[in-house]
């Protein structure tokens, strides 16, 4: 059976740390090797991945360069056939693992799986599930993102890219999903694997308005790359708007409406399709202008009520 390696980068998150790592440690597919890649926190992390150091196959806490950088270091350290990363402050559900390893057995030809999530609040509620839908390559040259917690990728695809770009912050896992697919078929399961945690200090959260600078910067990089530059010319224009749609969500996110309603414009005006696809961008970005955002967060408020019940 295949070895699966798992790698937790993490950077004080002791709040979270210990549920992360049993939701990998508990997993009932035997074949796991799990390495926690700590940047030498100072909040009782240490504490934590010491109290599970004898089911770890490596763990440290040394000052790194950020995240991609952990991550790396881990890359450079699995062995198994099966990869994947789950950030400290998520979780995967029970079986995941399991799962993801059969999907590989039955489909020789993938390189990369990714399936369903949740999103929950800090103190673990419900209050969405994220559901995707099988992409193409083009699909994710134009943005369309999947929950990074839910992917599980090939060692032998991996090992043909550099790793996660330490130059990107927040769509680094996109750009390694586009290089990775470059290798083969990436397919869409129909599961719910893991669950993403949104929280004040997250990066989507925190840093929200800074997600879409990086957007244009993935199609700088890819122009660079010759053999995706010529599927980039055939939906230049898709993929432009795109990167103009990322950017309205996470301003809208990062409390700037004005800033993502000029950006949603650009979408439409690029590629209407696009932008009239996320008609709830305008909507959002509408309302916080006219003061009626509350509207808004009742709505959330209330589908996570009915998702919690």
């Amino acid at each position: 059976m295949s070895l699966v390696s798992v790698i937790t980068p993490s950077y004080n998150q002791a709040k979270y740390l210990e549920q992360t790592m049993l939701s990998v440690l508990e997993q009932d597919y035997p074949y796991i090797e799990y390495l926690v890649m700590d940047g030498a926190s100072n909040d009782g992390s240490v504490e934590i991945i010491k109290k599970h150091a004898g089911k770890l196959t490596h763990w440290e806490s040394v000052k790194d360069n950020g995240q991609a950088d952990a991550i790396n270091k881990g890359f450079a350290r699995a062995t198994g056939d099966i990869i994947a990363w789950l950030n400290s402050d998520d979780y995967y559900l029970p079986g995941t693992v399991r799962a993801a390893v059969k999907v590989f057995e039955e489909h020789p030809e993938v390189v990369l799986v990714y399936a369903d999530m949740l999103a929950v609040d800090e103190n673990g509620a419900t209050f969405n599930t994220l559901t995707y839908k099988q992409l193409t390559f083009e699909d994710l040259l134009c943005f369309q993102i999947i929950g990074q917690p839910a992917v599980f990728m090939r060692r032998s695809a991996l090992q043909r890219t550099q790793g996660l770009n330490p130059t990107f912050h927040f769509l680094l896992d996109h750009l390694l999903w586009i290089q990775i697919a470059k290798h083969g078929k990436i397919l869409h399961v129909n599961q719910t694997w893991s669950a993403a945690r949104y929280h004040a200090e997250a990066k989507n959260i925190a840093k929200a308005s800074e997600f879409g600078r990086e957007a244009f910067r993935i199609l700088e990089t890819i122009a660079q790359d010759k053999d995706l530059a010529r599927t980039l010319l055939t939906i230049d224009r898709r993929a432009h708007a795109s990167a103009f749609r990322v950017d309205a969500r996470y301003l809208l996110d990062g409390g700037l409406p004005a800033q993502a309603l000029r950006a949603w414009f650009r979408a439409l005006v690029i590629y209407p399709p696009v932008a009239l696809k996320r008609m709830n961008i305008f909507v959002s970005a509408i309302l916080n202008l006219l003061g009626l955002g509350k509207l808004r967060e009742a709505a959330l408020a209330r589908r996570k009520k009915n998702l919690a019940g």
